[in-house]
């Protein structure tokens, strides 16, 4: 198995060491502002902590959100360019799966009952995705999203279509995210897509070039 290291930045900033499902070591901070100035002590730290050189890093995974623009593309910048400097394998696993990977060992569920994973999207939505259960592999079985909606918009959603879902509030960590890459490499089933999901537009929009009259030479 790979030694892994995972970065997210969905939310506040998450990294974690993983090898053969057994957490080496992890740096969680919650503040959702300072990724980029957190992004590097919390690497540094990991591989501090576990006694672990950059170069023995074998697989890098990175967190897709969905997640606001700015944050997210930080943790994906720092996974892309963490592998390509050391010749490590890149992957990108979807951040809610890696939260109800976490979150659903133990629950009884159905299509009709699953479990509701749900992260704060600003702008008053949020995002959110649905989960029957487990595979044999031990990956999530995503039912439906992810999608972005107004709390009150999903609610009426879940209600139009009869379904009464289990509810967590387990935040993301690096370290699911590891482990989720680690099933979905015995299943076959991981990929090396890190495209940003961010499900609308940037905050930040490049402003129109103004049109001039035209001038004569």
């Amino acid at each position: 198995m790979s030694l892994i290291l995972a970065i997210d930045t969905s939310f506040g900033t998450s990294v974690a060491l993983v090898e053969n499902g057994r957490l080496l070591a992890e740096h969680n901070v919650s503040d959702t502002m300072k990724h980029a100035e957190l992004i590097g002590t919390a690497i540094s730290d990991v591989l501090l902590r576990a006694g672990v050189k950059p170069q023995q890093v074998t697989a890098v995974v990175a967190g897709r959100g969905p997640a606001p623009f700015t944050g997210l593309r930080v943790g994906i910048a720092a996974a892309t360019m963490f592998a390509a400097g050391l010749g490590a394998k890149l992957y990108g696993v979807v951040s809610l799966d890696a939260i109800a990977l976490a979150a659903l060992p133990g629950l009884v569920l159905s299509r009709d009952e699953p479990l509701l994973v749900t992260a704060d999207a600003r702008r008053k939505e949020v995002y959110w995705a649905l989960y029957s259960g487990l595979t044999d592999q031990g990956e999530p079985i995503r039912i439906d999203g992810p999608g972005v909606l107004k709390p009150a918009e999903l609610e009426d959603y879940l209600v139009n279509r009869n379904v009464h879902p289990i509810r967590t509030d387990t935040p993301i960590s690096a370290a699911s995210l590891a482990f989720l890459l680690e099933a979905q490499l015995k299943s076959g089933t991981a990929t090396q897509d890190v495209g940003a999901l961010y499900l609308r537009p940037a905050d930040a929009v490049e402003p129109k070039a103004k049109i001039g009259k035209a001038v004569s030479g």
